[in-house]
């Protein structure tokens, strides 16, 4: 699949799913990578946090990929990169915050000397390749979000990445309308657009919006008040500080994330009259109604600050009669978690605040009118929706017709598609899946390590010892029992499952592995007598 005098697009992740974003462009026998990024693992993924894209395609395929490209530092679109970029082995571009966060990343993990990080102003044009591309400047939650202008000899593209219209930003200084409709005077051949909100018959509103219902709740509340919101959202912090001060309280912000945006952004000049800032153990010692806290971990991350402020193990105590702002949209998927923590306040009398009980809240992604206005701008031939769940993209598909878009394609992860010449075409499929970073190590998600977790996980383990001489049993059986719900009766659960392993041992000498195979069969059986479940049993068999 080395692409030829034509403009293909295949995405890794992020078309078909909300959350790891990889696509890809090719013409001219040369690939070119737009972005790079991640998704959370729910209950299914025992023991993990973070996946990762399944990238064999383009992996077999290096000698072709001609560099990386950034739209912005959220972690769906550069957090798979510390783990995946040296091996990729091609300069990454991105604008100055988006590549003071990689290079973190890159730090932590020991490759920042290894992988080049090529920085890019805002609005300048530089080649990839055969590609052309400029960033340009749009709206979202996070400082330097890009659109990308991307010119070829087959068309151009204009690729959204994640955005929003503000006509009233708190950080940065988005494209104006006559910029972005002077893009489309030269000539848009695709769009390819964010789908996220894709539903919303509303515009999602200015972050300036924001401050006033931050102001007034925080104003009545009585006691500490904790704000959690996504720590890359820096016009948010940016808007707390401002409420901070306005109201009389001392800021403290909590979370290793929050810190890394905070750092990054002064360094690119952002955070400019920002208050000076508590410590934790500093917040605690002033007077209750004197003191603002923000916490990441408002989407239930276990490990984040608001978690363990809830379970009282960080050093930000909350006590009745505080309050707690979740100043952030609840991603589909992280209810359960969410919920957990909730109820976890609510159980201490904690009062919480959430976007229906106060305009605390406004997301990063365009509603149906944003999208219109972008149409009208841009007056692109063919509207490629990413970004969403497959309902998302389709309604993005079918508001776009209403719009006068006449020509959409919606295609999904692994879908290889001929944008340029001619009507779009999808003209083969690429790999796609998903890999697992379990403690140092990628695994695919599928894989057997993955599959044993999740039986453990179902049905619990059990370990048999058995010595055997000349086909007979020496001593008695040895049997260990982890997550198998025999409780009470565990220890009449072992005897049995220990006089069946001795059963299974005597008679006829037999090969060794039918031996094992035997004494599995009949421990599991005396398990799914008693439980119902069909354990994952061990057995060590030992000839003395």
């Amino acid at each position: 699949m080395t692409p030829k005098k034509e403009l293909l697009f295949c995405a890794l992740g992020g078309s078909g799913e909300i959350g790891m974003n990889v696509n890809l462009y090719g013409t001219e026998g040369k690939w070119v990578m737009v972005d790079c990024g991640i998704t959370f693992a729910d209950p299914a993924y025992p023991g993990i946090d973070v996946i990762l894209p399944d990238l064999s395609f383009i992996e077999d395929r290096l000698d072709d990929l001609v560099g990386i490209v950034l739209t912005h530092g959220h972690e769906d679109h550069i957090g798979a990169l510390p783990y995946l970029a040296e091996d990729l082995g091609v300069p990454i571009y991105a604008t100055a915050f988006t590549a003071g966060l990689v290079r973190g990343k890159l730090e932590e993990e020991g490759s920042a000397n290894r992988v080049k990080l090529r920085v890019i102003e805002q609005g300048k044009t530089f080649e990839v390749g055969p590609f052309d591309f400029t960033f340009v400047p749009l709206s979202h939650s996070i400082p330097e979000a890009n659109a990308l202008l991307i010119e070829t000899a087959q068309g151009t593209v204009f690729h959204t990445g994640d955005w929003k219209l503000d006509p009233t930003p708190v950080i940065g200084k988005p494209a104006s309308p006559a910029q972005l409709a002077a893009i489309g005077d030269r000539g848009v051949d695709v769009l390819i657009c964010d789908s996220t909100n894709a539903f919303n018959t509303e515009a999602s509103g200015s972050e300036a919006s924001v401050r006033p219902g931050l102001a007034e709740t925080i104003a009545r509340a009585k006691g500490r008040v904790v704000v959690t919101t996504f720590a890359s959202n820096a016009a948010r912090l940016v808007t707390l500080g401002e409420v901070a001060k306005e109201t009389g309280r001392k800021l403290c912000v909590t979370g290793r994330s929050l810190d890394r945006i905070l750092k990054v952004g002064r360094a690119c000049g952002y955070f400019k009259g920002f208050p000076e800032t508590v410590d934790p153990e500093t917040a605690m010692r002033l007077p209750k109604d004197r003191v603002l806290i923000v916490a990441t971990g408002g989407q239930g991350e276990p490990r984040a600050a608001l978690s363990r402020i809830a379970e009282g193990s960080h050093t930000i105590r909350l006590d009745t009669g505080d309050t707690v702002i979740f100043s952030a949209r609840q991603i589909p998927g992280n209810e359960t978690a969410v919920g957990r923590i909730q109820n976890i306040l609510a159980g201490r009398g904690i009062r919480m605040v959430t976007e229906r009980q106060a305009h605390v809240h406004v997301s990063g992604h365009p509603g149906q009118p944003e999208l219109a206005q972008m149409y009208k701008w841009l007056r692109p031939k063919l509207l490629v929706p990413v970004h969403g769940e497959m309902r998302h993209m389709m309604e993005h598909a079918r508001f776009a017709q209403t719009q006068g878009v006449r020509n959409t394609f919606v295609q999904s992860d692994g879908d290889i598609v001929r944008l340029l010449p001619g009507n779009a075409t999808k003209i083969g499929t690429a790999p796609v899946g998903r890999l697992v970073l379990d403690g140092d190590v990628i695994l695919p998600s599928d894989g057997s390590t993955m599959n044993e977790r999740r039986k453990m996980a179902i049905n619990g383990q059990i370990s048999v010892g058995v010595a055997v001489a000349k086909g007979r049993l020496v001593g008695r059986p040895q049997i260990r029992v982890q997550g198998v719900p025999v409780e009470d009766e565990r220890d009449a659960f072992i005897a049995e499952a220990i006089e069946a392993a001795a059963k299974a041992v005597d008679g006829a000498r037999r090969p060794v592995d039918k031996l094992r195979e035997d004494v599995r069969l009949s421990v599991r059986r005396v398990a799914t007598r008693w439980t119902g479940k069909k354990p994952i049993v061990d057995v060590l068999l030992i000839e003395a």
